[in-house]
């Protein structure tokens, strides 16, 4: 009797080591390879991983359960039984992302892997009544999703998205563009109860740098940077299939790193910041101050900096010289971030996402491959691949949807939010 209690106990320490091995990191460690390198068998899943092979098959048959993945049909002749490979499985969930840029709201939604399957544009009101906003975004979702006409059981939910600082955990905008009353309102859940539906508020730069790391399929094992240039500069970092966080969801603020000391006055409170010299809407507005040139570009005073600044940008692709010495300038200053931002993290991978690099990024681009190759620290043990993103005025957006996707098929890497039956 006593060796068959022992073999029970041990089958049982067995089982629970086995339902350990099989949670939320493993699941999202899972999801990330399948995403990245699929299809992929179970095999190489367990090669890849380190998991045991009852593990793996354990969490691979809850994902197709789930209907996160699928098997293609597909196999790999080995010499024995045939391997089943495993992808993603694209219309199992789809994920809503939109953001709030200075004078226009964009939702686009995507599915499992990143495509985008629908956008839609309007103005942001403006009125600054957080009410007024919320009811905007609430149309804007409705509007976009019955377009789409996706089940709303296929929908694992919305993340808003805009400049920081964010309270991510109550989900407030906390952000200097906001006014105070917006500033203290619980934005996802007043979405939240109004949609049915988990919604999340983040930080438009660190979304773009996962919706990126999702779309692209890049792997984990990437240190991967994105650089962001909207309204203000920002940045994301992902590492292990996951952003780097800090204290409060507030990392990656590059824009707000003195380059001047005691230069000019930021709206942070800080002095000689980056966005200072490099932003968009600073280098409108130096270019209003250039005698003659607002006149020459056509660009009115009542144009938004989003507009003027693509007037601006298309003006210095073209070769007009005033136009040309700004965005070199902010490309220059740009570079020495991507060599602080490349430095810090030791990057082997950063994308160029954000409105601002939608007209002019290549001379973004090259400005700061140049400059990595040549001052980056570890440049002699391996170079910093820089790309633009493939679509970086919805960047944000897509990022928004992404993140609210990884938080639901992959807990453990992204926001926790719960499955939808």
């Amino acid at each position: 009797m006593t060796p068959r209690k022992t073999d029970q106990r041990e089958g049982g320490n067995v089982a629970r080591r086995e339902a350990a091995a099989a949670g939320p990191g493993s699941r999202a460690l899972v999801v990330d390879l399948i995403r990245s390198a699929g299809p992929i068998s179970r095999v190489e899943l367990v090669e890849q991983t380190g998991l045991t092979q009852p593990t793996i098959s354990n969490i691979v048959r809850r994902l197709i359960a789930d209907g996160v993945v699928r098997e293609t049909g597909e196999t790999v002749a080995t010499g024995g039984k045939p391997r089943a490979l495993l992808v993603i499985n694209s219309q199992a969930l789809f994920g809503v992302g939109m953001h709030l840029g200075p004078d226009t709201i964009t939702a686009v939604a995507t599915n499992a892997r990143g495509g985008t399957v629908g956008h839609e544009l309007v103005a942001r009101p403006a009125d600054h009544d957080p009410s007024v906003l919320a009811d905007t975004l609430i149309g804007l979702y409705r509007s976009l999703t019955q377009g789409l006409d996706l089940d709303p059981h296929t929908i694992a939910g919305l993340t808003v998205v805009g400049p920081g600082p964010v309270d991510v955990a109550r989900g407030r905008l906390l952000g200097p563009g906001e006014h105070g009353e917006q500033a203290g309102f619980d934005l996802g859940a007043a979405l939240s109860r109004a949609l049915a539906i988990p919604a999340l508020v983040d930080n438009d730069a660190t979304a773009a740098a996962i919706g990126e790391f999702w779309g692209r399929q890049v792997s984990r094992d990437r240190t991967f940077g994105c650089l962001y240039l909207g309204a203000g500069i920002g940045s994301g970092v992902v590492l292990d299939g996951a952003l780097h966080r800090g204290a409060s969801s507030n990392s990656g603020e590059i824009g707000h790193n003195t380059v001047v000391r005691d230069g000019a006055p930021c709206v942070c409170g800080n002095r000689g910041c980056l966005e200072r010299y490099a932003s968009p809407s600073v280098l409108v507005d130096r270019a209003r101050a250039t005698p003659g040139l607002a006149e020459r570009l056509e660009i009115a005073a009542e144009d938004g900096y989003g507009h003027a600044f693509d007037t601006l940008a298309r003006a210095a692709v073209y070769g007009d010289a005033d136009a040309s010495a700004l965005i070199e300038e902010s490309a220059r200053w740009l570079a020495d971030a991507a060599v602080t931002l490349a430095n810090l993290w030791d990057l082997d991978t950063l994308v160029l996402a954000g409105p601002g690099f939608a007209v002019a990024g290549s001379i973004y681009v090259r400005e700061i491959r140049e400059r990595l190759a040549d001052r980056a620290f570890a440049r002699r043990l391996h170079p910093v691949a820089v790309d633009l993103s493939s679509n970086p005025r919805d960047s944000a957006a897509i990022g928004g949807a992404a993140l609210i996707l990884q938080g639901s098929v992959a807990p453990g890497h992204g926001p926790q939010v719960a499955m939808r039956a």
